[in-house]
């Protein structure tokens, strides 16, 4: 049994792994920092930063920090606005209200 928790948490580690920065510094990337700069990187049409960003973290853990990225900003979007995250989330998208 604690066999297969071992082998779990190793997929898991593996999902998380990280790649030192460039530059010499032995600090490896964090999966948030990834999203962070992956999808700022988007936003500005900066592809070759994208696919730099893209390199840093697993992509399991470059999806998961995006998403967590992006329930961040509606909640944070929605609380400003005053809104509800789900007419926020329509709202960018340009759906119409539900």
């Amino acid at each position: 049994m604690w066999g297969r928790f071992r082998k779990a948490g190793g997929r898991v580690a593996d999902a998380l792994q990280t790649e030192p920065k460039a530059g010499g510094d032995k600090r490896p990337h964090n999966l948030f920092e990834a999203a962070a700069t992956y999808v700022t990187a988007c936003a500005e049409d900066e592809q070759e930063r994208a696919d730099e960003a893209a390199g840093w973290v697993s992509p399991e853990a470059l999806s998961f920090g995006v998403n967590e990225l992006a329930c961040r900003a509606v909640v944070a979007l929605a609380r400003e606005r005053g809104e509800s995250p789900e007419t926020v989330a329509r709202d960018l998208l340009g759906l119409p209200a539900a």
